[in-house]
């Protein structure tokens, strides 16, 4: 087995424990600490570069900083118009996701980023159908962010 496809599983197995945890956090204290989501990103990037140094191709390293830009500034911007509808946590969480899946590519990027907010709207409408939540509950929304994250990079 190459030993670039080796270092991308373990990589990618790590992102999915660090998700793992994000979600589990998330659902109990509605909070993405930026003790985790920060230095992943930082992470993540450093990544992509000595991945694009290595394989001497830097298409996949500009499509994740443009998914990171992307996918946070959508973020950013449903943050400022929701008021306290979307955390900063989130946010940040979008910049990790957006440098992930542009990585991937266009289709994950987009894929994992739409799988989230449908994601989260059935799982709301389940809840409001089963009368244990209305229109002014609050739902964690990392979750749904990492289990899109997880169909973009599946699709891709």
């Amino acid at each position: 087995m190459d030993l670039r496809i080796v270092l991308l599983l373990l990589v990618h197995a790590v992102l999915l424990g660090v998700g793992a945890a994000l979600v589990v956090i998330d659902a109990r204290t509605h909070r993405l600490p930026n003790r985790i989501v920060l230095p992943t990103l930082g992470a993540l990037a450093g990544l992509a570069v000595v991945d694009a140094v290595v394989t001497g191709d830097a298409a996949a390293l500009v499509r994740g900083a443009w998914g990171m830009l992307i996918l946070g500034g959508f973020y950013a911007l449903l943050r400022v118009l929701s008021g306290s509808g979307m955390g900063g946590g989130d946010v940040k969480l979008a910049a990790v996701i957006g440098l992930l899946l542009g990585w991937h590519g266009w289709q994950a990027l987009a894929m994992g980023a739409a799988s989230a907010f449908v994601l989260a709207a059935l799982y709301a409408l389940v809840l409001i159908g089963l009368r244990r939540a209305d229109g002014s509950t609050r739902i964690a929304f990392g979750p749904w962010m990492v289990a899109g994250a997880i169909i973009g990079i599946a699709i891709a």
